[in-house]
């Protein structure tokens, strides 16, 4: 299910072809608010009225023309002034590739300079994702730069990666903040792990590994990127082993997954950030969601079905 759901994230034509459909609308709304950027600040605003934090990312990946990158820009700079005005406890994450990073390096640099500035002047991080496994050491290599002259600058790492014990080592000397999810992407066995079981024991392995870093002293910001509930007790657990409290690290999960989930943990004294998608080219981001966990699809056919 998992192989069948990441080949339809790459079809060109199923890609053009589906959002059009009715159901598949209406199956996406399960993940998403809508697509516009009014819904989605407007579910944030829900959220923080229950102690809960949100992260704001537009959709769409590899752009082709380099006015469409400061286009998308524009746009977030937008989004940020309205998390301002709104006085909501949002952030925003992008994709480099969604900044021209396919076609003008230093075109994108600029652009995510000036996003992080603008984050900075809100006492906010801005957060650069991660994208498939060609773009690991360049995102990593840019975030060093970024981070040099824009402190408030977060990353996400995918846990499934073999590289990324490697790469938190590596980031740590920075006081780096980072979102580990793990991974949605199709990789080979020989840069990924593979098995559910691998790569949750991994995730674990990462997640102590920068609980032991910030008992050392390290400052850090550690963000789990995951809807896996035992997995975060697990967390969670370590956590309390090594003197840390449970808001030494943040929650973030995806908007409309395990909603009910991170209402307990807020109330239960977590930190908790949901992640609210919103635009139109949203079609592999969401089957790259079903893939993640397959039991989703089951979720998607009743939001079809009512």
């Amino acid at each position: 299910m998992r192989s069948l759901l990441l080949w339809m994230a790459r079809n060109t034509w199923l890609r053009d072809r589906l959002p059009r459909l009715w159901f598949a609308r209406r199956a996406v709304r399960r993940f998403m608010p809508g697509e516009d950027p009014e819904s989605a600040l407007a579910a944030g605003m829900q959220f923080q009225v229950a102690g809960i934090g949100s992260l704001y990312t537009r959709l769409g990946e590899n752009l082709t023309r380099i006015d469409e990158a400061d286009a998308v820009a524009a746009h977030y700079l937008g989004v940020m002034d309205q998390l301002r005005e709104r006085r909501l406890d949002g952030e925003v994450s992008v994709k480099l590739t969604q900044l021209g990073f396919d076609l003008d390096i230093e075109r994108t640099f600029g652009h995510a300079a000036g996003l992080a500035s603008r984050a900075a002047e809100q006492g906010k991080t801005l957060w650069v994702d991660m994208e498939g496994s060609a773009y690991a050491e360049g995102t990593i290599a840019f975030y060093e730069r970024l981070k040099a002259v824009h402190p408030n600058i977060g990353i996400c790492l995918q846990a499934y990666l073999r590289r990324t014990a490697a790469d938190i080592q590596r980031l740590l000397p920075l006081q780096p903040e980072i979102r580990l999810v793990k991974g949605a992407y199709a990789e080979p066995a020989d840069i990924a792990y593979t098995t559910r079981h691998d790569v949750d024991a991994n995730y674990l392995a990462l997640s102590v590994a920068m609980l032991e870093a910030a008992r050392a002293g390290t400052p850090i910001r550690i963000g789990l990127g995951t809807h896996d509930v035992r997995l975060i007790e697990q967390v969670a657990e370590h956590a309390t082993a090594l003197g840390l409290s449970r808001t030494s690290f943040e929650v973030q999960m995806l908007y409309g997954i395990r909603t009910d989930q991170q209402h307990r943990l807020s109330a239960a004294g977590y930190r908790v950030r949901t992640l609210i998608a919103y635009g139109e080219a949203w079609y592999p981001w969401y089957m790259r969601r079903l893939a993640e966990r397959p039991a989703n699809v089951l979720f998607a056919l009743r939001q079809i079905f009512g």
